[in-house]
C-alpha cells in the first residue's frame, strides 16, 4: 500500500506555489490608502494652477498688444497672488506627505520645482516691471512671461494629470470591489 506522500506528489507543488505566494504577499509593502486630506488640496492645487495656466497665457498675450506697463502690473498681481495661493497650500501638502499615497506623494514632489521656478519668474518680471515702467516688450521681460507660462501650463497639465489618475483608481478600485476581484 502507498503512502499518501507517495501517491499524490504533483499535489505537494501547487500547496508550495500557494504558501509561498501567501507569504510574499504578506511580506510585501501594503500600498497606502489615498489621502482623502492630500485629495482635497490637490484639487484645490489643480484649480489654482489652472487659473494660473490661464492667466500666464494672458500675460504673455499682453506683449503682443499695445498695453501699458499698468495693465502688465495689474496682471502680475494677479499671477503673484495665484502663485502665492499655490505657495500657501505648499506646507499642508508637504505635511501630509508621509501620510498620503504614492501618486499623492509623486505629485506634491513634482510640484515643488515648478512652484519655485514660477515664483522666481514671476518675482524676477515685476522687479523688471518696476525699474522700467514703459511699455513691456523687450528686454527679459517677454522671455520671464514666456517661462511662466510654459511653467505655468507644465504644472497644471501635471496636476491635472495625477487627479484624473487618482479618479481613475478610486474608480477602478470601486469596480474591483464590487466585483470581487482582488488586487494587488
Amino acid at each position: 500500500m502507498r503512502t499518501s506522500n507517495q501517491s499524490m506528489p504533483h499535489m505537494r507543488i501547487p500547496a508550495l506555489a500557494t504558501l509561498m505566494f501567501l507569504l510574499l504577499a504578506t511580506l510585501l509593502p501594503a500600498q497606502k490608502a489615498e489621502n482623502s486630506e492630500v485629495a482635497q488640496l490637490l484639487l484645490q492645487a489643480k484649480e489654482h494652477a489652472a487659473e494660473l495656466s490661464a492667466d500666464a497665457d494672458e500675460m504673455e498675450a499682453l506683449t503682443r498688444s499695445n498695453t501699458s506697463w499698468q495693465t502688465h502690473a495689474a496682471k502680475l498681481e494677479e499671477i503673484k497672488e495665484h502663485v502665492n495661493a499655490m505657495g500657501q497650500l505648499l506646507p499642508k501638502l508637504l505635511e501630509s506627505r508621509d501620510s498620503a499615497s504614492p501618486w499623492q506623494q509623486q505629485a506634491i514632489d513634482r510640484m515643488v520645482p515648478l512652484l519655485k521656478e514660477l515664483a522666481a519668474n514671476t518675482t524676477a518680471a515685476i522687479q523688471h516691471l518696476s525699474q522700467n515702467q514703459i511699455r513691456p516688450t523687450t528686454g527679459s521681460y517677454p522671455e520671464y512671461l514666456k517661462e511662466n507660462a510654459e511653467t505655468a501650463h507644465q504644472l497644471s497639465d501635471m496636476i491635472s494629470s495625477f487627479w484624473r489618475y487618482g479618479q481613475t483608481r478610486a474608480k477602478l478600485e470601486h469596480l474591483e470591489q464590487k466585483l470581487e476581484i482582488a488586487s494587488k
